[in-house]
């Protein structure tokens, strides 16, 4: 899968109060690009954890679920678009259908 964008990631870690994001987004980054996800389902026998939304939007929990990952997925072109990371608190305070 082609994973836009990396920056989305590397601006959240960078910031010393999520420093501990770091190693868990790189590993997600890592497996997603080498993912080949052709549905919802493919995603799911990846990761068990990771939640279907409406209009391709998959959630992943991140660092022992300290975290939150909402990805939108155009399956047919292999592209995974990042829309949100962050803590609960903030996943809950966002419009997970228009971000």
């Amino acid at each position: 899968m082609r994973v836009i964008a990396i920056k989305t990631l590397r601006d959240f870690w960078g910031q010393s109060i999520y420093a501990d994001s770091e190693q868990p987004l790189k590993a997600w980054y890592k497996e997603a690009e080498k993912a080949d996800w052709k549905s919802w389902t493919d995603v799911k026998a990846q990761y068990r954890n990771a939640s279907s939304l409406k209009n391709s939007r998959i959630v992943f929990n991140i660092h022992g679920n300290a975290y939150r990952l909402l990805v939108k997925i155009n399956y047919p072109f292999g592209v995974v678009y990042i829309r949100f990371i962050g803590t609960h608190k903030q996943y809950d305070a966002i419009d997970m259908e228009t971000v």
